[in-house]
């Protein structure tokens, strides 16, 4: 009876489109549309319920962690609707899970609304590019539209370290290895000092989460491969400064010099729900490490990469809070999305009034030019 429910469950997920599924004692299953939580209309949930739930979906190994640690996370495949990335944990003394749904079909550049750059970057032998974003922004959907364009489109062999796998590549033009944390190597460092072995060209590291996989994706990137991961960073000015603060202090020096050579861009991003109802929009800020933003790396005035971003549309540069704009003036989201994802939500509400009273400024000249024009025929 649970794995049948959870069929259900996980059946419901998908055909709504949801991007999560919440199980907690107490309540009904919670979607997750569009960003939103919506309650199913089923029963609510005692203990047992969440534990039946959870043995319909976990692996004896993770069953045990979850003993163990409180905690674990996994992946599975749910026939060819999708496959969804787990997290169980014991909260209370009861069990919750979070499960989060990956799509089968890997977007397009032009679907997710990538800078065009993106393609000519992927194409690059070696260097550093981050997606950076909060949780649950679209950073592995992106990176693996990237990988996926790789794959399509040059001979490389692509090897990734993930936890969980989330999307699945198959063999195309490229050679994919994907290495699970905790399944196939113990951990994301350990996968890093032996990956240079084996020969790759494309390195995709989940989560850069320390100082030790930091330096390792760096040393890889300054080896001549090309290096993808992930920062849970909201700017490209702070994933730098986050990156270089994680280090002592008699080593920034040098990290951001290593840097300056071998980071080649920063892609942070955020989604947005639609103003019109279902569905959401991804709001970028990009940045390619020119000469002189790499000048500004080393010389540590990353507080002026902003500026450098500004002057760099001509390669598609361009900051979070301007995309917002642009997508609040299109009238694709609603003003409080514009102001909760930005960065300087005071300057865009500044922006916004601004607009709003040069707009009535034309409005009050265009009905006294109207006035002035049929005033004559009132007074004869």
């Amino acid at each position: 009876m649970a794995t049948l429910n959870m069929d259900r469950l996980l059946h419901a997920c998908v055909s709504q489109g949801a991007s999560d599924l919440h199980i907690v004692t107490n309540k009904p299953p919670i979607l997750r549309i569009d960003g939103r939580l919506r309650p199913l209309e089923t029963k609510v949930l005692g203990p047992d319920d969440t534990v039946a739930l959870m043995k319909s979906v976990t692996p004896e190994r993770n069953q045990q962690e979850l003993q163990e640690e409180g905690g674990t996370d996994f992946g599975f495949a749910f026939g060819d609707e999708g496959r969804f990335r787990v997290a169980v944990f014991k909260q209370k003394g009861n069990v919750s899970i979070v499960l989060r749904l990956i799509p089968t079909k890997i977007m397009t550049f032009e679907e997710i609304g990538l800078p065009k750059i993106c393609s000519a970057l992927c194409r690059r032998p070696r260097g550093l590019f981050l997606v950076t974003g909060p949780t649950g922004c679209g950073k592995t959907t992106t990176l693996a539209c990237m990988l996926n364009y790789i794959n399509e489109n040059l001979d490389r062999h692509i090897v990734t370290v993930e936890d969980p796998i989330e999307y699945y590549h198959n063999h195309k033009k490229s050679i994919v290895n994907q290495r699970e944390v905790g399944v196939d190597v113990p951990s994301f460092s350990e996968a890093l000092r032996r990956v240079l072995r084996q020969d790759p060209d494309v390195i995709l590291v989940g989560e850069l989460r320390d100082l030790e996989t930091i330096e390792a994706a760096i040393r890889a990137a300054e080896t001549g491969h090309l290096v993808f991961s992930t920062v849970h960073t909201t700017s490209a000015s702070g994933t730098i400064t986050r990156m270089i603060d994680v280090f002592p202090p008699d080593q920034q020096e040098q990290i951001r010099v290593q840097l300056s050579s071998n980071l080649m861009a920063v892609l942070s991003q955020a989604l947005c729900p639609l103003a019109a109802g279902r569905g959401r929009v991804a709001a970028y800020e990009f940045m390619v490490v020119t000469p002189a933003i790499a000048n500004l790396i080393r010389e540590n005035k990353t507080y002026r990469i902003d500026s450098s971003i500004q002057t760099g549309k001509r390669l598609g540069m361009q900051l979070l809070d301007d995309h917002l704009f642009q997508l609040y003036e299109s009238g694709k989201i609603i003003l409080e999305e514009m102001l909760d994802k930005a960065q300087q939500p005071g300057a865009l509400q500044d922006k916004v009034t601004e607009r709003m009273s040069r707009l009535k400024g034309v409005k009050a000249k265009v009905a006294a030019k109207e006035a002035k024009d049929i005033g004559p025929i009132f007074r004869t």
